[in-house]
């Protein structure tokens, strides 16, 4: 188990959600699973009716201050404060939104304040949470603006056992991808992922990937030129600061078996075409990791899966998986200094 000063803030999610039973079912497994402390803001009541929709009989205690958590860890799951709701197992309400948004801000708030070793965020419903004040497309821009970031610096990866993969643009229209694509984002996204390869999981000289937006990565120019004008000029740059990165590559094959032991992370162009492989590779392993923040950031790479949520069928591998790598980021950011 990763040793850490100070806990992990867990938020919530929505309470409707998986969030709190797979919150719960990774405490009950703290020690065969190697889980580093970590404190829930918020939803004591929730957390014990979700633990025992599973069957899980476990203890959760109420602490008044983050420090706290490392003491309780080996009895009770600590949750920090009181604020709480009505557990409706797929079913959303307006109560659980707001507590979601209170229990996301609360552990953000912690983390800052340097009460906490990193956050863990639980999956929210954006458009629940856009009924109760919401504004942000997810927790990655609510991240960013939360610490002062231009959104560009807060870069979404994706990680599990067999893939670390990076969407370039995120939350927007396919329409908008290519007028989103710039030379410019690439080189200022690919050099964040550079640096967080070396300091958050110590390797000392990252591999890159780069994909091609087009078909066959462009074809020189017969299915679009944004490799030739855009894509390969960027790869051309870092090229020549000294990264080790090549592309771009055709999508259909940079995430094949033999292309995925060449690098270390690879830099797709949009959402979909980094997700995709992803979960279905590693789907209940994946991490959603946040880089260029200040603190440690981690999630796991599902939604609220309000259709299976209190029926005992949700996985907890990518939550547990998310409360390792950021014990494991933290730990190394501590040693590291």
């Amino acid at each position: 188990m990763t040793s850490l000063q100070l806990p992990l803030a867990v938020s919530l999610g929505d309470p409707a959600g998986i969030g709190p039973e797979i919150i719960a079912e990774a405490w009950a497994r703290r020690d065969a699973d190697g889980i580093p402390p970590f404190f829930v803001v918020g939803g004591a009541g929730v957390l014990h009716e979700a633990a025992g929709s599973r069957g899980l009989d476990i203890t959760i205690e109420r602490i008044e201050a983050p420090a706290q958590a490392i003491e309780v860890w080996t009895r009770a799951l600590p949750v920090l404060g009181a604020d709480d709701a009505p557990y409706t197992p797929g079913a959303p309400e307006e109560s659980g939104a707001r507590l979601a948004l209170f229990s996301l801000v609360e552990a953000t708030s912690r983390a800052a304040l340097g009460e906490a070793s990193g956050i863990v965020t639980a999956p929210i419903s954006k458009a629940e949470l856009a009924q109760v004040g919401f504004t942000q497309p997810g927790q990655t821009e609510f991240l960013a603006d939360a610490f002062g970031k231009a959104r560009e610096d807060a870069v979404m990866m994706l990680a599990g056992p067999s893939l670390r993969a990076v969407p370039l643009t995120v939350h927007c229209s396919l329409a908008e991808v290519p007028d989103l694509l710039s030379k410019e984002l690439i080189v200022h996204r690919a050099r964040i992922v550079h640096r967080a390869l070396q300091r958050d999981f110590g390797i000392v000289k990252p591999r890159l990937a780069v994909s091609g937006l087009n078909p066959h990565a462009g074809e020189n120019g017969k299915f679009g030129d944004e490799e030739q004008f855009v894509i390969g000029p960027a790869v051309s740059q870092l090229e020549s600061e000294g990264l080790d990165i090549t592309g771009p590559h055709p999508g259909d094959a940079i995430f094949t078996p033999r292309a995925r032991k060449s690098y270390d992370a690879a830099l797709a162009m949009y959402h979909d075409q980094a997700l995709i492989p992803l979960k279905a590779l590693d789907f209940d392993e994946g991490v959603n990791v946040t880089l260029g923040l200040p603190v440690v950031r981690t999630s796991p790479d599902h939604g609220t899966a309000f259709d299976i949520a209190g029926k005992g069928k949700a996985d907890p591998g990518a939550m547990i998986a998310a409360l390792r790598m950021a014990g494991d980021m933290a730990a190394r950011r501590a040693t590291d200094g």
